[in-house]
Order: structure tokens, then C-alpha cells, then sequence
């Protein structure tokens, strides 16, 4: 099979994989305990019954379950994800507020701790048993043991509240929401949030680079014993060109695959992260959904991470081909 038919019978099988998320996106928030309708309906909340019916008409909560499913499609497809239950705002507007401050923690976190993981991983399975590889292997067992919210904590104790030296939450101060207090100054700007995004990020880059590690050096170690990388020493290639362009070329499939699920799953944030922070991104908003049952929020932000981790995994497929010509399309 040619690179254009696998491409064909990969998209197909995406499209296929994309209804099947959004049908059981909706059975799985349909079926829960109570249902939108009891929040909503909810005689606490509303009591006018002209009201509560509004709010169900607004919703299409009246609709039979069929029409309801079909909107539900029509919207996830067009990405008008409707109304909040909570703030009645419109989702995708709630999702743009969040998206950069998730994007702007996340995104230098993830490349930060990819790029310590692969360079310490391969270096330690070169310099296997010894003081290298025995002290770093054990430092990233121990950190990717590590609770998120127990890093954080222990982050937000010593530089924020004992030394004082970064902000302890939001992803900027309080104080800038107020009319005429957001900074005129792009580089006031940029500095404080930088100060604010410093602790989210280390304790994403301590929690990450450990599996990163473990994984690139687990596959190094299986590749560093073959014949040909025996044979590219004996014709006096240096050591960085037998570790980079030979052997981690061939031990890289299982950390494209492990790289390509962590980007796919990016748009969900880091929700202990966020909610330890009271970083204003997606994932404390996934949090705080959960908190209210907002439930067309959640199905938006589930559709979306979904959809993400299916691209990511068909460009990871694609990506096998490209870096190892022994992989075949089929």
C-alpha cells in the first residue's frame, strides 16, 4: 500500500473515530445521574416555572432525544459549542479566554522537559552503570513518582510564600481585571506574567521530563547492542554521530508515539496544575465544570482534547514512515 492509500484509509478511519467520540459524548453526559434538566429545572435556581422552561427551550432540553443529538452533532462539527449552564456565555468565547494562558504553560513545559528527557536519556543509556546514568535514572524514577499537587505545594512554600520571589496564583495579578489597570507596556506585561507562569511550568518540567527520560533511555538500550552501531564505531565515527544520527533515529518511534499523545492532550491543560495555581486556563475550567455539571462546556472541551489526540496520533503515524524507511505502509 502507497503513502496516498494509507493516507486515504488513516483519514477515513479518523473521520469514523470522530463520530464515534461525539456519539458517546453525548450518550455518556445524557446517562449521568440527574441530568442536565434536574440543574437547570432546579427550583433553587429558578423559581419561576416560565423561567425554567425558558432555560430548557434555550438549551433544547425539550427537544426530543433524536433532534437533541443531531444539534449535538451539527454543533460539535461547526464548533458552536453553545451556551454555558453556568455563566451563559457563549463556549467557544470561554475556551478563547483560557486557551493562550493554557498554551502559554503547557507548550514551553512540555518542550523543555522533551528536550532535558531525550538528551539525559540518551546519555545515560551510553554511559550505562555508571555515576550518569545510576543518578539520573533514580532522580527521574523519583520524580515521575511525584503527586503534580504535592510539587506544587512544596514549589509554592519555598519560592512563593518563605523567599517570596514569584507570584503564588492566576496567571496575572488580580488587580489588572479592574478597568484601566492592564499595563500599556508589552514588556511589563510580559514580565509579570512570566513571573506568574515560572512556578506552573517547573512543576510540569519536574513531573514530565522524568517519563521522557525513562522512556528514551529504555529504548536506547535496547538499540545501543546491535551489530551496525558496532560496525559505525569501527569505521571512526564519532560518538555523537553513532548516539543521534544512528541509534536514536531507530529508538525514537516509542517517544514520537509517547510526544505525539502528550501534544494531542494539550488543550485539557494540566488540570492539577491549573487547580493548584489557580491558573486561569482550560484545565482549571475543566475542574470548575465539573464543580457546576456544566456539561456542554465539558463536551466541548472532551470533543476538542478527542479530536486533538486523533491528529496528533495520525501525524505520528505518518511521522514512522519518515524517519524509519523499514516501516511500510499497510
Amino acid at each position: 500500500m502507497g503513502l496516498r492509500a494509507y493516507l486515504a484509509k488513516r483519514i477515513l478511519y479518523s473521520i469514523a473515530l470522530v463520530f464515534l467520540v461525539i456519539t458517546l459524548n453525548f450518550v455518556l453526559f445524557m446517562s449521568m445521574p440527574g441530568g442536565p434538566m434536574a440543574g437547570l429545572a432546579n427550583p433553587s435556581r429558578l423559581k419561576d416555572q416560565a423561567a425554567i422552561d425558558e432555560q430548557l427551550r434555550r438549551f433544547g432540553l425539550l427537544d426530543p432525544p433524536h433532534i437533541r443529538y443531531l444539534k449535538y452533532v451539527q454543533s460539535m462539527l461547526t464548533f458552536q459549542f453553545g451556551y454555558s449552564y453556568h455563566s451563559n456565555e457563549l463556549i467557544y468565547t470561554e475556551i478563547g479566554i483560557r486557551l493562550t494562558n493554557t498554551f502559554a504553560m503547557v507548550i514551553p513545559a512540555e518542550i523543555i522537559a522533551i528536550v532535558i528527557g531525550l538528551l539525559f536519556g540518551v546519555f545515560a543509556a551510553y554511559k550505562r552503570g555508571r555515576t550518569l546514568d545510576l543518578s539520573t535514572s533514580m532522580a527521574s524514577i523519583v520524580t515521575n513518582s511525584l503527586p503534580v499537587f504535592w510539587v506544587g505545594g512544596v514549589l509554592l512554600l519555598i519560592f512563593s510564600l518563605t523567599l517570596g520571589w514569584f507570584p503564588s496564583t492566576h496567571a496575572y495579578p488580580s488587580e489588572w481585571i479592574l478597568p484601566g489597570h492592564w499595563p500599556t507596556s508589552i514588556l511589563v506585561e510580559l514580565s509579570v506574567r512570566l513571573q506568574h507562569l515560572f512556578l506552573p511550568i517547573l512543576t510540569l518540567v519536574i513531573i514530565l521530563t522524568g517519563s521522557y527520560f525513562l522512556l528514551t533511555r529504555a529504548s536506547m538500550m535496547e538499540i545501543l547492542s546491535e551489530d551496525y552501531l558496532v560496525t559505525a564505531k569501527a569505521k571512526g565515527l564519532s560518538s555523537r554521530k553513532v548516539l543521534f544520527k544512528h541509534a536514536f533515529k531507530n529508538a525514537s518511534l516509542p517517544v514520537i508515539t509517547n510526544i505525539a499523545i502528550a501534544f494531542g492532550f494539550m488543550l485539557s491543560g494540566a488540570t492539577v496544575t491549573e487547580t493548584v495555581f489557580a491558573y486561569e486556563g482550560l484545565g482549571l475550567w475543566i475542574w470548575q465544570s465539573l464543580d457546576y455539571a456544566d456539561f456542554p462546556a465539558l463536551q466541548a472541551i472532551f470533543f476538542l482534547i478527542a479530536l486533538c489526540v486523533i491528529i496528533a496520533n495520525l501525524i505520528a503515524d505518518l511521522a514512522y514512515g519518515i524517519i524509519d524507511p523499514r516501516i511500510k505502509y499497510e
